[in-house]
């Protein structure tokens, strides 16, 4: 279903979740991630009212790239994917997920790794190679691998599952979930990619 998605939107979004994605330590001070619904859109213009209840206005550089992301399924996740796993740890050791995202074939290797993320307070991401899937009447179980190193991350019912999909400009309309990987500009938040959840799917990441 991905191949019609031009080589350049799949480029632009490895970069996103590239960019989104590296080591906190890493993390140049001047990029942030900014997650909410669409107040307003116009030409390279995006107002945003975030998670945490205020708005922004989002410049949107020249040669943006947007996509949405569609509701998969845990069934969905197979050996040899690449997915990107929010998660926490457990109570009773490892991680629970709070969200998943399967690639495209051609993403794969975004932003390869196990790194802090901001979703929740301790959350982290691991973009990595599902070596197997277990599934199970309380929700499933994944291991992952990335550079070398392997990671079980247990998947309760009620994650949410998404894949990313093609979007166009229509698709930025009032209310829609978006998730940017923004940097900080004089002028306010400069974007080059935007996530958008389409259909009431909102960027679980």
């Amino acid at each position: 279903m991905f191949k019609n998605i031009l080589p350049a939107l799949v480029l632009g979004l490895s970069a996103l979740l590239s960019a989104a994605s590296v080591h906190a330590e890493d993390q140049k001070a001047e990029q942030f991630h900014i997650r909410g619904s669409i107040v307003a859109y116009s030409g390279s213009a995006l107002k945003v009212k975030t998670r945490e209840g205020n708005t922004v206005d989002v410049t949107l550089a020249d040669g943006w790239k947007l996509a949405s992301v569609a509701n998969a399924a845990v069934t969905d996740i197979k050996p040899g994917d690449f997915v990107g796993i929010a998660s926490l740890p457990s109570e009773g050791g490892g991680d629970g997920a709070l969200e998943v995202l399967i690639f495209p074939p051609a993403m794969k290797g975004a932003g390869e790794g196990s790194y802090g993320w901001d979703l929740k307070p301790n959350s982290s991401m691991t973009n990595a190679t599902v070596a197997d899937a277990v599934k199970g009447v309380d929700g499933g179980t994944v291991t992952v691998s990335y550079h070398g190193k392997e990671k079980k991350i247990a998947i309760p019912d009620g994650t949410p599952v998404v894949t990313i999909a093609p979007a166009t400009k229509d698709d930025l309309v009032p209310g829609a979930g978006v998730f940017i990987a923004a940097e900080k500009a004089a002028s306010g938040p400069l974007a080059h990619q935007v996530l958008v959840g389409k259909n009431g799917v909102v960027p679980p990441m």
